[in-house]
């Protein structure tokens, strides 16, 4: 995976995992908004969740989740796509023209220092409260050899 793929990858993650109002928010705090076309408006979809038993074990199907789609194409010809978790339409909306935006390199900077980093802090701060919280409740189990054979 080129670095150019690495990036896009994770600044799609981040905006498919943060909230529709953290969303939104950054889309008010562009200074222009873009003009786009739909090319795929959103639509919601199921997808099937896997998982592995001890999270290395083998796979199973969780169950289904509702992933919402839009793809977009700006004025200058970027292409932006966005898969959000839940049925928000307006959420993968904005999130397929924050993508495009994103890949154009004069705004790209800007962007990622004023959008794109303030939302993955935000994310791993949520995440590091939420291990915090759940680790008080976290087991250990062992087994005891008996002495007999």
């Amino acid at each position: 995976m080129s670095r150019d793929e690495a990036a896009r990858r994770r600044w799609m993650s981040v905006l498919a995992q943060a909230s529709v109002d953290e969303v939104q928010a950054a889309w008010e705090s562009l200074p222009e908004r873009p003009a786009y076309r739909l090319l795929r408006a959103p639509e919601t979809g199921l997808v099937m969740v896997r998982g592995r038993a001890g999270g290395t074990g083998v796979r199973f199907n969780l169950g289904e989740m509702p992933v919402t789609r839009c793809s977009v194409e700006l004025t200058d010809g970027s292409v932006g796509h966005a898969y959000v978790g839940g049925r928000s339409r307006a959420h993968a909306e904005m999130a397929a023209v924050l993508d495009a935006v994103l890949q154009d390199g004069a705004r790209h900077e800007a962007i990622e220092r004023t959008v794109i980093g303030p939302m993955l802090a935000r994310s791993l701060a949520r995440r590091r409260a939420l291990e915090a919280r759940s680790a008080g409740t976290r087991v250990e189990f062992f087994t005891m050899v008996r002495g007999e054979e």
